[in-house]
């Protein structure tokens, strides 16, 4: 039996429009428009391409969006220079630093630099501290976006053996403890894998809920998932002038439960949590 798909697409705009709501309200309240500043460091065509993403999802639920793009000569000290200004600025709530950086500059030391405050991405190492500790300022977007797949699909969490698959600190990490934190969204026994997990399909075979981040095209096979589980493809990979995802869609949908499509599963879900976090970073640094 074909499996339900999870549609990103719907739920993000969904969510778009509780925002524009709430946004509304907020500025009434404030006299403040909730703002993100971008900062894009050379011409990468994917990075620029998911900037401009973000300036249109941020212009449609009335957050304002200022984007800062530089060459790709700029220095390190230039951008921390930068950053130190959009610190500074009141007028400003959230920054994102688009990466990846061009060479000559230390991702960490910027992304370290951003204020906690404004650390849209929850890049931060306070605020991963914070999330580690069940006290969140914000949640990591990718993280986050999962977690409200499940969540808003009225997919049971709590008690689930959930696998992930893949430890970045960006998405496996902080996905899995934020799954098995105490609470709404969490309370599942997390099993986190990796590229040295000794036969992986064993283990992955005996998830509940099955979620795939590890950057490689069609790496999770069908006979890697136990029927009816919960399949969430984080990974989106260009292969040729198709965009694939970890998972080897086709046949995988013929075995698991729900499955997340690629696109429009995960990716546009992380994106709107980009401008939950600005809003709430708002709340924050205004009231």
């Amino acid at each position: 039996m074909p499996a339900q798909l999870l549609d990103g697409n719907a739920l993000a705009r969904q969510i778009r429009g509780e925002l524009a709501v709430e946004v509304v309200d907020f500025i009434e309240n404030n006299g403040a428009v909730p703002a993100l500043a971008a900062v894009l460091v050379g011409e990468d065509a994917a990075s620029q391409v998911y900037v401009r993403n973000k300036q249109r999802d941020c212009e449609e639920v009335g957050i304002h969006s200022r984007l800062h793009q530089l060459p790709a000569t700029t220095t390190q000290e230039e951008l921390l220079t930068l950053i130190a200004r959009l610190n500074r600025d009141d007028e400003i709530h959230g920054i994102l630093v688009q990466l990846p950086l061009p060479p000559q500059i230390d991702s960490r030391a910027i992304l370290e630099a951003v204020s906690p405050n404004k650390d849209v991405d929850a890049f931060h190492p306070e605020n991963v501290g914070l999330v580690v500790q069940g006290r969140p300022r914000f949640l990591p977007c990718t993280p986050a976006a999962v977690q409200q797949l499940l969540i808003r699909n009225d997919i049971p969490i709590a008690g689930q053996h959930v696998v992930v698959v893949g430890r970045s600190d960006i998405v496996g990490k902080p996905l899995a403890i934020m799954l098995a934190q105490r609470g709404p969204g969490g309370d599942a026994t997390v099993t986190l894998c990796h590229s040295r997990t000794p036969d992986l399909g064993a283990i992955t075979r005996l998830a509940d809920i099955l979620v795939v981040a590890v950057g490689r095209p069609k790496f999770l096979t069908a006979d890697m998932i136990r029927p009816g589980a919960t399949v969430v493809d984080v990974g989106i990979n260009r292969v040729g002038k198709a965009l694939v995802g970890d998972v080897d869609f086709a046949p995988a949908s013929q075995v698991a439960g729900p499955i997340t499509p690629v696109p429009g599963g995960v990716g546009p879900l992380t994106r709107v949590m980009l401008l939950v976090n600005t809003l709430a970073a708002a709340r924050q640094l205004e009231t």
